[in-house]
């Protein structure tokens, strides 16, 4: 798929393509139905979508501290730093790998957070299992760990990473 890509923020027309594109990459974020992306949205400070060609093929949603986002690794966050924006999930279709989509809201994603004042971002990415593409494309970009912690009972482990905005 070729295009140029548009930014906007999500809609709730959105949310079916949303779920869809969650649930391709669900081994590495967490799943979500309609009910959960509403939910989900309704604590986002910052939910925008990527179209190509008119089709929704990425979406970015990130939590400002003191959201009431009842979270693990949120709570992580919250517990060491007064203010960030907190990456929930970025997803991009795998059949626009390519157009750099990631990194397209991410940009967009850090001016958001300096238009409003927000000093870091955090994110997290699985280290056990491995998510080694997280991991280089959150390198790229100027995160770097701040801790770890275990989830699901000792079945996951994730890399807590933050990046300070200048």
């Amino acid at each position: 798929m070729a295009g140029t890509a548009i930014l906007r923020d999500a809609t709730e027309a959105d949310t079916a393509a949303i779920v869809a594109l969650n649930a391709a990459e669900v081994r590495h974020t967490s799943p979500m139905d309609a009910d959960r992306t509403r939910v989900l949205a309704s604590l986002s400070a910052y939910h925008r979508v990527a179209e190509v060609e008119g089709r929704v093929v990425a979406f970015l949603m990130a939590m400002r501290a003191g959201a009431d986002y009842r979270n693990d690794n949120f709570a992580w966050f919250a517990a060491r730093y007064p203010d960030f924006l907190y990456v929930d999930r970025i997803v991009v279709d795998a059949s626009v790998q390519g157009l750099r989509l990631g990194s397209t809201l991410y940009a967009d994603l850090f001016a958001f957070a300096r238009a409003q004042g927000i000093p870091r971002i955090a994110c997290e990415f699985n280290v056990v299992p491995p998510n080694e593409p997280s991991r280089l494309f959150h390198a790229r970009h100027g995160f770097v760990e701040a801790g770890s912690q275990w989830l699901d009972a000792g079945r996951k482990q994730v890399s807590m990473q933050v990046t300070e905005l200048a």
